[in-house]
C-alpha cells in the first residue's frame, strides 16, 4: 500500500509520524477516514467471508504511541501535547464497536506491550474495547524463569509472583506465541533449564501445569503442545513424528488433560478473570522454588490447590495449609509416569490433618515431586 498512487495516500507523509525506524515499514495515517474505513472493512472480511473466531491485532503498542522506538526529535506530539496517538485509539476503539456490533461473541484480542490502562475495558466505558490482551509481562517474567538452571532459581522467585500484583488489570491471555519459538530465541522445550530432554520435558510439563492453573485464558503457538525441539519453521512441517518418545508424547498428553480440566471446571476457566478466583498459599520458600496458590468459586465450596516445585530434588512430609478439612484428591500431577516423569506422588489423595499451617487449622503433608506441578481437589469425603 506504499505510495499507492504515487502519493503519500495511506501512510503518513512526514517520517516522523509514518515511518517504522525498527522494522522498515510504514504506518497508517489513522485520521484519514478513508484509510479507517478500509482497515475496519478488512477487519470485518475476516469475520463474514471466512466466519473466523477473532482477531489477534500485532503490535499495539506502536500504535498507540507516538513516540514508539524513537528518540527525541524524532516524534510529533498529538494536539494535547502528550505522545498518545489519538487517531489510532480512534481506530480501534471503532473496529473493536462494529466487529462486537455486525459479530457478537467474535473475540479481539491484543498484542499490546505496555501497561497502556483500558485495553480490555468497553467503549463504553473509556476503553479501548478488546476482548483480551496477551500478557506479556508474565510471559516474559515466567521464561526468565524457567530458563535459569533450577540451582539459581532460589534468587528469581520474584519472576514467579510479580505478575499476581496486575493480573487482574486487564483481561489476560497467558501466551507463549510464536515471537518465542522463532529467529534463535530457540522452541520452548529447548528453553528450559537443564541440560539433557528428559529434564527439559519434565520442566516443560510443570511449566504448562502452572499455566494453566494461573488465572487468565491460555494459549500456545503450534508445536509447543508436544515439545517440539526444532524452532517453528513456516517452510516445514511440525516434527509430529517426536510423539514416539515419552518426553514428547508425555506432554503431549499433559495439555490434552489441562484441556479437559480447565474445561470441565468453572473455577479455573469461567471464573479466571475475577480477583476472589486466587488466593496465594505460600510463595516465600525460595530456597526449595515452591509456590502454592489456591484456585476457588465465591462459596469456596469448589477449591483447587496448586503446588509448583521447580528444583529437581523431592520434599518429603512439605507441609501446606489448607482452607477445607477432608480429602483433596490428585487431580493433575506433571510428574506422573504417564507424562515421562518419575511417578513420585501422593498415590491420587492426601487428608487434612489438624495441623495449624500458612494460616490455616488444618493443613496437608504433601510428597512434592521433582521439577512437577500438582493439582489438588477438595472434596467433604
Amino acid at each position: 500500500m506504499a505510495e499507492f498512487d504515487g502519493t503519500h495516500l495511506y501512510e503518513h507523509e512526514d517520517p516522523r509520524q509514518g515511518a517504522h525506524m525498527d522494522w522498515g515499514t510504514l504506518i497508517f495515517n489513522f485520521g484519514r477516514h478513508e484509510v479507517r474505513g478500509f482497515l475496519v472493512a478488512n477487519a470485518l472480511a475476516w469475520l463474514d467471508r471466512y466466519h473466523i473466531d477473532g482477531l489477534r491485532v500485532d503490535a499495539v503498542a506502536s500504535m498507540l504511541y507516538l513516540d514508539y522506538s524513537r528518540k527525541e526529535g524524532e516524534w510529533i506530539p498529538n494536539k494535547h501535547g502528550g505522545r498518545e496517538n489519538l487517531e489510532a485509539m480512534d481506530f480501534l476503539r471503532d473496529t473493536n464497536r462494529l466487529v462486537h456490533d455486525y459479530y457478537p461473541g467474535v473475540l479481539m484480542i491484543a498484542e499490546e506491550s505496555t501497561a497502556f490502562a483500558g485495553i480490555s475495558k468497553s467503549v463504553d466505558e473509556g476503553g479501548i474495547g478488546f476482548d483480551f490482551k496477551w500478557n506479556m509481562g508474565w510471559m516474559h517474567d515466567t521464561l526468565r524463569y524457567f530458563e535459569q538452571d533450577p540451582v539459581h532459581r532460589k534468587w528469581h522467585q520474584n519472576d514467579l509472583t510479580f505478575g499476581a500484583l496486575y493480573q487482574w488489570s486487564e483481561n489476560f491471555v497467558s501466551v507463549f506465541s510464536h515471537d518465542e519459538v522463532v529467529h534463535g530465541k530457540n522452541s520452548m522445550l529447548y528453553k528450559m533449564g537443564a541440560w539433557h530432554i528428559p529434564g527439559k520435558a519434565a520442566n516443560l510439563r510443570a511449566l504448562y501445569a502452572h499455566m494453566w492453573s494461573w488465572p487468565g485464558k491460555k494459549s500456545l503457538f503450534m508445536g509447543c503442545e508436544f515439545g517440539q525441539s526444532h524452532e517453528w519453521n513456516y517452510a516445514g512441517s511440525l516434527d509430529w513424528h517426536l510423539c514416539q518418545y515419552i518426553d514428547h508424547e508425555g506432554v503431549r498428553l499433559l495439555v490434552r488433560d489441562l484441556n479437559k480440566l480447565y474445561a470441565s471446571e468453572p473455577v479455573l476457566s469461567t471464573n479466571d478473570l475475577k480477583p476472589d478466583g486466587f488466593r496465594w498459599v505460600a510463595a516465600h520458600d525460595t530456597d526449595d522454588s515452591i509456590i502454592s496458590y489456591f484456585r476457588q468459586d465465591e462459596s469456596e465450596e469448589t477449591v483447587f490447590l496448586v503446588v509448583g516445585h521447580f528444583t529437581p530434588s523431592t520434599k518429603e512430609a512439605y507441609r501446606i495449609g489448607a482452607p477445607r478439612g477432608g480429602r483433596w484428591g490428585e487431580v493433575i500431577n506433571s510428574n506422573s509416569e504417564y507424562y515421562g516423569g518419575s511417578g513420585v506422588g501422593n498415590a491420587g489423595e492426601v487428608h487434612t490433618e489438624e495441623v495449624e499451617a500458612d494460616g490455616f487449622a488444618q493443613s496437608l503433608s504433601l510428597t512434592i515431586p521433582p521439577l512437577s506441578t500438582t493439582i489438588f481437589k477438595w472434596s467433604a469425603s
